[in-house]
């Protein structure tokens, strides 16, 4: 016969039955190899090889762009840049921080137009601003004008049409006596140059124009200047050859549009027909300067015209700075003060004189980056401000390749930023990078050296942008995964924990102290005999929902539910201070919640039984187990088995909730009371088992019950008598009449089969 102390046994757990199969699954993953063991790398390391992949994918896309499209947006970054790098401009060493001759322009704006004719206008009249800007004391005079062909409007021209179709010889003789407009303007050109005021006349480029172009003489020092960006065109239109014969230089008057259309350059030279010619604004310096010839240096690549040297960009190009930052060193004279002023114009002395105009009927008006309508005199006297300053912006060399190796340095520091530290922080540090390259970018251009930040910028940003992109999403399916695994097992506030910090929860296997707690209903088998299966149901739903939030409530996680049991750990997957004793008082409000809801209508027409609780304490094996497709995050070991044992031994002890020795030793010795023996399979001996207090127990009962629990080794007839006392003053302690009637079972047994069950309850 089996006595109390025999072995419980309960119910068997299909977790367990897994395990075998389990660990073969963990052994044949362990032995996938090194394909395994890369794939695994590339799922963890998903994040910043996408961020790497983009970024070439940039790298590649800028690569392939057509050099118009890539031309437009290098030429608008530099815009900005040179925008920026007004404020802090300063000339390059040796520079002047002005220029050396004043620049005036004559412009022939609308109210000339009014006051003096439409245009065009008689040559007489551009004689008459050319003598003006003589008799001032100009020191050179640049014309932005095209005197193509000969005069058609002055009397004289008139005369000799009129003779040639009238075959009149007299009256084309007439002509010598008239005011010519081309004679005028020749006079005018030749008085300049005598005055040491040279006239500089402007020509026309045209592919299909034949007309010979005088160009003044090149000399070069150290080896020629490789020029492989330099304008080239098959021919030009000249000016009138009479006035061409009396002018003192000659210039290219057009302006190449960049692929937006907006001009950003005035030439400096240009090859007509095979050979160089200078830009109007480079030749109005030679002749102020009072050089024969250019001066080309190979060595330095710098185009020297007297006593100025500038650097010559490889296009032969001059590249502008913005215009109001020249502006202020350009004057401007209307072309109708100037011609009815009988004085000198003091501002004239000395200076640059440029004749253009500002009226639409002159057909100069272009559009650039700072305004759509900027007359081209203005832009050639900009080009002279900057050429006698020595600001010309260059490209940097070798910034292309330099630019593609930041550049993919930035991608790698990006990817790194995204995924090594905090999302602000890395923006930050991306957002620092980008202000360094544009701090960078605006200090070269202030020193007139260009380069284009934003390939190195564009690369960094993309890389960085994938990066943080897939780990947000990646960390949005972490945190999906994790509130849709644990949202029914643990309470909300340690799930959004662990969502926000993933970090926190260990899942690869861990030994960590835990309190198991199963629960159990009495006569469950029994009650699905006769129930139907909707009412049953409805029943275990609100039971389980009660159950459970109970749990979750006292911190506890719903590990499982089997059947009728539920299985809940406390202590995991997070620490939980006091976790022995906050299992135990979950287990009270079960009992109590329990006892209310069998009264419930449903429950009580079925027969709901009372639920039994284990509860114990100590290091278990927690984690995730399982295939693949389904882990589960439960514990293994001695302390799980032993609560499910001290669960089933409730209806031997007569007790609702049975703790083991290790929750009752981290608890407070008044939580709980000794309710005797048990020896449990795969236990090497005999435990104490321990159960709540009666929470209406006076304190002269509780230590009657100590007194008859420390009797009963002793004297288990005394002790069992005084148990039935105890019995007798709290009908429903069952516990205090189950320990008399086991301890009179004892007492009556003979010492044969005392010594081979065991001691007694005490």
């Amino acid at each position: 016969q089996e006595t109390w102390l025999q072995e419980t046994r309960p119910r068997e757990r299909a977790v367990t039955q897994s395990e075998g199969v389990r660990s073969k699954g963990v052994r044949s993953g362990e032995a996938g190899g090194a394909a395994g063991r890369v794939a695994a790398w590339i799922a963890r390391q998903r994040a910043p090889l996408a961020g790497a992949a983009m970024a070439c994918l940039a790298a590649i896309i800028l690569g392939v762009l057509p050099e118009p499209a890539r031309q437009a947006a290098r030429e608008r970054v530099f815009d900005a840049l040179l925008t920026l790098a007004a404020p802090l401009r300063t000339p390059p060493a040796g520079t002047r921080a002005a220029p050396l001759f004043p620049i005036v322009v004559v412009d022939i704006d609308t109210r000339a137009l009014a006051s003096r004719g439409p245009w065009p206008w008689p040559r007489e009249r551009m004689a008459a601003l050319v003598d003006a800007a003589r008799r001032s004391g100009a020191a050179a005079i640049a014309i932005d004008i095209l005197f193509d062909g000969p005069d058609t409007r002055s009397p004289a021209a008139l005369a000799r049409r009129l003779g040639a179709a009238a075959g009149r010889p007299d009256l084309a003789a007439l002509a010598d006596t008239l005011p010519d407009g081309d004679r005028a303007l020749a006079d005018a050109l030749a008085a300049a140059t005598l005055a040491s005021a040279p006239v500089a006349l402007g020509f026309a480029l045209d592919p299909n124009g034949a007309a010979e172009i005088p160009a003044p003489p090149f000399l070069t020092a150290g080896g020629s200047i490789p020029l492989p960006g330099l304008w080239r065109m098959g021919g030009g239109i000249a000016p009138f050859g009479a006035l061409l014969d009396q002018a003192a230089g000659i210039g290219v008057l057009a302006l190449p549009g960049d692929a937006d259309g907006l001009i950003r350059r005035v030439p400096l030279l240009t090859g007509v027909a095979g050979r160089a010619h200078p830009g109007l604004a480079l030749e109005a310096l030679r002749l102020a300067e009072g050089a024969s010839a250019y001066q080309l240096d190979g060595v330095a690549g710098t185009i020297g015209m007297g006593g100025m040297v500038v650097p010559l960009p490889p296009d032969g190009m001059l590249r502008l700075v913005p215009a109001r930052t020249m502006g202020a060193f350009v004057t401007t004279i209307p072309a109708a003060d100037l011609l009815t002023r009988e004085a000198p114009d003091p501002r004239m002395r000395g200076a640059i004189v440029l004749i253009g105009g500002s009226a639409p009927e002159l057909g100069g008006l272009r559009a650039t980056p700072d305004d759509p309508l900027v007359p081209s005199v203005l832009l050639h006297a900009a080009a002279v401000a900057q050429l006698s300053r020595g600001l010309v912006p260059l490209p940097m060399p070798r910034a292309a390749a330099l630019l593609w190796a930041c550049g993919l340095i930035a991608a790698g520091a990006g990817v790194l930023a995204a995924s090594r530290a905090r999302p602000l922080r890395g923006a930050c540090a991306v957002l620092g990078f980008a202000v360094l390259c544009a701090a960078l970018a605006v200090a070269a251009a202030a020193r007139d050296r260009l380069f284009d930040p934003t390939p190195s910028v564009l690369l960094a940003v993309t890389a960085f942008t994938t990066t943080a992109l897939m780990l947000a999403a990646e960390t949005r399916r972490r945190e999906t995964r994790i509130r849709e695994r644990f949202a029914q097992h643990l309470a909300p506030a340690v799930v959004a924990l662990i969502a926000a910090s993933p970090s926190v929860l260990k899942l690869r296997g861990e030994r960590r102290e835990v309190t198991a707690l199963f629960t159990d209903v009495e006569g469950f088998t029994a009650m699905t005999h006769r129930a139907e299966p909707e009412t049953l149901v409805a029943v275990l739903d609100a039971y389980f929902e009660g159950v459970a939030t109970i749990v979750i409530a006292h911190g506890g996680m719903i590990d499982k539910l089997v059947g009728d049991a539920v299985h809940a750990f406390f202590n995991m997957p997070l620490d939980l201070p006091d976790h022995p004793m906050r299992a135990v008082r979950c287990a009270i409000a079960i009992q109590a919640w329990t006892e209310t809801y069998q009264r419930r209508s449903l429950p009580k027409a079925l027969g709901f039984g009372r639920t039994r609780i284990g509860i114990e304490t100590g290091p278990a094996i927690v984690g995730d187990i399982g295939l693949r497709a389904k882990l589960d995050y439960t514990a293994h070991g001695d302390t799980v088995n032993a609560a499910a044992r001290f669960e089933a031994a409730n209806k031997e002890i007569g007790s609702a909730i049975c703790a083991g020795p290790g929750t009752a030793a981290r608890c407070p010795p008044e939580a709980l009371r000794p309710t005797g023996m048990l020896w449990p399979r795969g236990f090497t001996g005999p435990v104490r088992v321990f159960e709540p207090w009666p929470a209406d127990a006076d304190p002269a009962w509780r230590a009657g019950y100590l007194a008859a629990m420390a009797l009963a080794d002793a004297d288990p007839a005394a002790a069992s008598e005084m148990f039935l006392a105890l019995a007798g003053t709290r009908p429903r302690d069952t516990v205090s009449s189950t320990l008399a009637r086991r301890l009179l079972e004892q007492a009556r047994a003979d010492d044969t089969s005392l010594t081979r069950h065991g001691k007694g309850p005490g």
